[in-house]
């Protein structure tokens, strides 16, 4: 499913949003001093279409990106982010260091442990692995019509018997997981877990542009598709074409031992 991304690469990078500026500057803040300004000092995991990484570059960073899916990665290039196309486990370093390793919501298509390890063997000491991503739920209004759509839609995906609304707590779990696999290198610092609670207004076209980018909707047909959009289109006219919706960026990041 993470290459399924790749279809609509212009699409995803115009819908998906971007991330706290403040997550940023924490990260380039607590970065050591690069020792070479000419070499990239962030490696960006699962860069994708290159949204975290023109954040960090328009922090002062030099970037360079990692994505299996070559249309991503293409489409990163042209905006003008040097891409290698490989998974982050099979990528070939050739004795690179980066003063941080970011994976901003790629890092659950890595394996944890092997993704750890590679990290602390390519972080300069004192680098950070820093691992982040949305979690954000619609409100109930939107929220039900679409599970209750794409129960219709899609009766044999795994993904139709899921609650409308999933936790908070679920993903700090999946984040806890990270760091147990982090603290289990025996390379890092304790992990942290940092926190940025936001929002931002939707339209009804912004949301239905953003819908058929995430996890569970790149894959179905046109027609799947078109019923899931029209009800949750419809569910949004009724709330007077927008909403509000609430962002939650969780980060679980830790600090490479000199």
């Amino acid at each position: 499913m993470a290459e399924s991304f790749g279809e609509n690469a212009g699409q995803y990078d115009a819908a998906r949003p971007g991330y706290p500026d403040a997550l940023i500057a924490r990260i380039v803040a607590g970065m050591p001093a690069p020792d070479d300004p000419a070499r990239p000092d962030v490696l960006d995991v699962g860069c994708g279409t290159g949204i975290a990484a023109r954040q960090f570059q328009a922090a002062g960073c030099l970037v360079l990106g990692v994505e299996p899916d070559p249309r991503m990665a293409a489409f990163a290039q042209a905006r003008g982010l040097p891409v290698e196309v490989a998974t982050f486990e099979a990528w070939e370093p050739a004795g690179r260091t980066f003063n941080a390793v970011v994976a901003a919501q790629s890092w659950h298509w890595v394996d944890p442990a092997a993704g750890a390890a590679r990290a602390a063997e390519v972080l300069r000491p004192g680098g950070r692995l820093a691992v982040f991503g949305h979690v954000y739920e619609p409100p109930p209004e939107v929220a039900e019509p679409f599970a209750a759509a794409f129960r219709r839609a899609v009766p044999d995906s795994p993904l139709s018997t899921q609650p409308a609304r999933r936790p908070l707590d679920a993903y700090q779990a999946l984040y806890a997981t990270f760091a147990d696999a982090i603290r289990d290198t025996g390379s890092f610092d304790a992990p942290e877990h940092w926190r940025y609670d936001w929002q931002r207004p939707y339209t009804r076209d912004e949301w239905l542009a953003l819908l058929p980018t995430t996890g569970g909707l790149t894959r179905l047909t046109a027609a799947q598709l078109s019923v899931i959009l029209s009800d949750v289109g419809t569910a949004i006219d009724a709330l007077g074409g927008a909403f509000t919706m609430p962002f939650t960026t969780l980060a679980t990041t830790a600090v490479l031992l000199s």
